[in-house]
């Protein structure tokens, strides 16, 4: 009978811990879009050359981030986006993270 019951929880369990563990994942992607969004604003507002910053970002980004920079005369903004882990994609989850850093643009004498 204990087996029984082992057989029926076991896939439960499974599905829980998988759903925790990605739970963890996406908060993590999402931790990391963040800080690379405020560091990318942070260099474009200081005048730092978009290659370079692009560059700068994806370094600290996930894997295969989408990276979007915006430029104004007054201000700069920096977004990034990662997909969903992999293991939560096949659950059918669509959770994707994201990170938006806007900054005011610094004046150069």
């Amino acid at each position: 009978m204990v087996t029984a019951e082992i057989a029926v929880a076991l896939p439960a369990l499974v599905l829980v811990l998988t759903l925790a563990l990605g739970a963890v994942a996406v908060v993590t992607d999402h931790l990391r879009c963040v800080d690379a969004a405020r560091v990318g604003a942070r260099l474009l507002a200081r005048g730092e050359d978009a290659g370079r910053v692009r560059g700068e970002v994806a370094r600290q980004a996930p894997d295969g981030a989408d990276i979007g920079l915006d430029v104004g005369p007054e201000s700069v903004t920096v977004e990034v986006s990662a997909q969903p882990p992999p293991l939560l994609r096949a659950l059918g989850v669509s959770a994707r993270p994201r990170g938006v850093a806007h900054a005011a643009r610094e004046l150069v004498p």
